[in-house]
């Protein structure tokens, strides 16, 4: 097995996500599972992020394995089926992704708002209505990237792609004209703008509520006597840097990747090479790969549910079967 030094770099950036983000993923799905076990049921907000986390898993599968093994020279699928497939289902993946993380900042935002309230409403009506939510963020975004079925090819095809195609290394998608590519551009740009934007504004909301929430209950402290602890602060803290850490993640991956895509459409030598492309892979992918780092360290039930997994795996025995409280 031959692998240059072009494709040796590129492989080991892609197995490097596979390494992070598929264990990372599926740990986070089994802490849910867990809960969901234990609980016998789980909150919207779990709900979302278990979606989340099957939907990241499901993108760094089927793209950065599968283009690990195929550079590595171990399987390849990419043949005009392989990649008709490859390329639709991570795109869809990566804008479900996308939108399921606003949806999460979404309910989040709602969930600050004070018992009795119309966002309080607004809560319960969305957390009645979540499967609906989910069932039409997967037809929208299946439906938006229909275009990779009709347009993928494998590399073999290539000396047919001399205008209007984009070179994804093993695989090209060509474009019937200039016009057609420049309106799917448009259209995935637009997809994920709306996302970013409307989470930013959620997230803003969040720590608007937790900043003057702060200084409510820091004035009560200053009031009151002694033995206000320091748990709530901290809570506050922790809830605002997860929400500001996922927004900037977001924000500045899918950024770059957005840039790069347009850049794409700007240029006229794209089929020269798929730096460009790998890129913008590596920088969506990047942020499957490392939201669920996030989650983990910033959530106490998914801590909770790993601890208890270990320990139930560690300590034989019946007697230590429910050591949760």
């Amino acid at each position: 097995m031959v692998v240059d030094s072009e494709l040796l770099t590129r492989g080991m950036l892609y197995l490097s996500l596979t390494v992070v983000g598929v264990p990372g993923n599926g740990v986070v799905i089994w802490a849910f599972l867990l809960m969901a076990h234990h609980e016998r049921r789980l909150l919207p907000a779990d709900r979302i992020v278990l979606h989340l986390a099957s939907v990241n898993l499901l993108m760094l599968s089927v793209r950065c394995l599968l283009e690990t093994l195929a550079t590595f020279q171990i399987a390849n699928v990419f043949d005009d089926t392989g990649c008709k497939a490859v390329i639709f289902i991570y795109r869809t993946s990566r804008s479900l992704s996308i939108w399921l993380t606003f949806v999460l900042s979404a309910y989040q935002c709602l969930s600050v708002a004070p018992p009795g309230s119309r966002w309080a409403t607004a809560r319960a009506f969305f957390a009645q209505y979540l499967g609906v939510i989910f069932l039409a963020l997967w037809l929208i975004n299946t439906s938006m990237s229909s275009a990779a079925i009709a347009f993928s090819l494998g590399s073999k095809n290539n000396s047919l792609l001399m205008q209007h195609g984009i070179n994804v290394e093993f695989c090209f998608v060509r474009f019937p004209s200039k016009l057609s590519r420049d309106a799917n551009g448009a259209a995935q740009v637009g997809r994920d703008v709306v996302p970013m934007a409307l989470m930013t504004a959620a997230s803003l909301i969040i720590l608007v509520f937790l900043y003057h929430h702060s200084r409510q209950v820091k004035g009560l402290r200053s009031g009151g006597g002694p033995g206000g602890g320091k748990q709530g602060p901290s809570a506050e803290r922790r809830a605002a840097i997860s929400v500001v850490t996922l927004v900037t993640l977001y924000v500045l991956f899918y950024g770059i990747d957005n840039g790069l895509w347009v850049y794409t459409l700007t240029v006229n030598q794209t089929m020269s090479s798929s730096l460009i492309s790998d890129l913008r892979v590596f920088f969506s992918s990047l942020y499957a790969a490392v939201s669920p780092i996030v989650i983990v360290v910033s959530n106490k039930k998914v801590n909770k549910q790993l601890k208890c997994g270990i320990e139930e795996k560690s300590v034989p025995g019946p007697d230590t079967a429910m050591s949760t409280i």
